[in-house]
């Protein structure tokens, strides 16, 4: 099996064992085994709906410190878009980005930009590719795009094969550095300040291409430190960097709205996209051209590494973008050529849901676990510490699990154990005592 980095971790020290993880993990990649939560790596997305329902705040995201920046002679900070909602509206997002040279980044490239130039490419695309599957399924999500991976590998090749707004901000950004500093590309620090972990795993463990991009830190991180110091900064000399077009990709819906050409639908919430890529799966909604997936409710701003509430930065974010105009020349540090914008190569599967790697045995324990799964009592508890009854029916045909997990199995077996046990008692073997009867003991009385 190969190795996996995950931004989600756990923290074994404050895991109570509650199974809340496990009925939320849209791969059900989460088991509870000796009363603590146990991360199945090959499923996990880092999507981090965990992170989102531990009341006990076991699960944790590792992302890179802001002291990894100095690690490099020259480093460059990729803000996403959704950092800017996550501001009062007399934070611009130019003053935020002075306040991150302030933090000691050397120069700053919004990935708002980048998301303008994908947007254009998207459009090109889906003009120029006329034969293609529908619907065309955003790339843009990392946790959407493992999704697919571990849960509908079918749909691999639905998923457009440009790549993200990240990771063509650090791929422009750091050609930009290159020819300005003459530094080599390993002096030179390229980071994006992420919402979610997810975008923490596409930086370490890309899906398909090497990553333009060297570290990605946490935007609660970022947020806490701008805050102590926008009172000291000076903005007279800047000029606004970014358009509305751009920094709508930082809300569900924002992506569509750039596009602009033809069938277009959004969706948002993990669970939500797992309903609709069903039904992609089942063959519908081929009268749909594209479609704007994010893990995230809300999008990008409802990420678990967000400082904000969400619904307070969605109207900050939409109030931003309508009132930024698109800038001139914006794209123009942007190649034209779609060819760019492409992955190099295809995004693989991950079989990770298989029950084996020989299709006879897999098949075997298929019909197996259906045999387990009708004996079980269907309520989905989580008690047994696997997220349903299927799920611990698959568990114990692979080796993981016994029957004895599931509590009402273990109830009836329990309770046919002290009926017989009483059945037991009721009886004596020959040689210990005799069968009681009023004659006998009548008649021995008399003697």
């Amino acid at each position: 099996m190969p190795e996996y980095f995950h931004s989600v971790r756990l923290d074994e020290e404050k895991c109570k064992g509650c199974t809340n993880c496990i009925k939320h993990c849209p791969t059900e990649a989460i088991r509870v085994r000796k009363g603590r939560a146990r991360i199945i790596e090959e499923r996990c997305i880092d999507c981090g709906e965990c992170i989102r329902v531990c009341p006990n705040q076991a699960k944790v995201a590792i992302t890179d410190d802001l002291d990894g920046i100095k690690k490099y002679r020259y480093s460059i900070a990729l803000p996403a878009p959704s950092l800017y909602g996550q501001f009062k509206p007399d934070l611009t997002p130019e003053l935020i980005h002075a306040g991150l040279l302030a933090l000691g980044f050397d120069s700053v490239f919004p990935v708002a930009l980048a998301a303008e130039a994908v947007s254009r490419a998207i459009r090109n695309y889906l003009v120029q590719q006329r034969v293609r599957p529908r619907p065309l399924i955003s790339s843009a999500c990392p946790a959407v795009v493992r999704l697919v991976q571990v849960r509908f590998p079918s749909l691999l090749e639905q998923i457009i094969p440009l790549v993200s707004p990240m990771e063509i901000a650090g791929r422009v950004a750091r050609e930009a550095a290159l020819r300005q500093t003459g530094f080599g590309p390993e002096e030179i620090g390229v980071f994006f300040l992420t919402p979610c972990p997810a975008k923490v795993t596409e930086v370490k463990q890309p899906a398909g291409d090497s990553s333009s991009v060297d570290g990605a830190i946490s935007m609660s991180v970022v947020y806490g430190n701008l805050l102590r110091m926008m009172d000291n900064l000076n903005t007279a000399s800047l000029s606004p960097v970014v358009s509305g077009i751009g920094i709508g990709w930082g809300r569900a819906g924002g992506e569509n709205e750039a596009i602009k050409t033809g069938s277009l639908l959004a969706v948002d919430g993990i669970h939500c996209v797992i309903s609709v890529l069903e039904e992609i799966e089942r063959g519908g909604l081929e009268d749909i051209d594209y479609l704007e997936a994010q893990a995230c409710t809300g999008g990008c701003i409802g990420g678990c590494l967000v400082p904000q509430n969400p619904f307070v930065a969605r109207v900050r974010m939409g109030n931003l973008a309508r009132s930024r105009q698109s800038i001139d020349n914006t794209l123009s540090m942007f190649p034209d050529q779609l060819e760019y914008y492409c992955r190099k190569s295809p995004v693989p599967a991950r079989p990770a849901l298989q029950l084996a790697d020989d299709p006879a045995l897999a098949l075997a324990r298929l019909e197996e676990a259906e045999k387990i799964v009708t004996g079980l009592p269907g309520l989905d508890c989580g008690s047994c510490g696997s997220p349903s009854c299927r799920a611990l029916a698959e568990d114990i045909v692979q080796g993981y699990a016994r029957r004895s997990y599931c509590i009402f199995e273990l109830r009836r077996r329990l309770q046919q154990l002290a009926e017989e046990i009483v059945e037991l008692a009721q009886k004596q073997p020959p040689a210990m005592g005799r069968e009681w009867s009023p004659a006998r003991d009548e008649g021995e009385e008399h003697d």
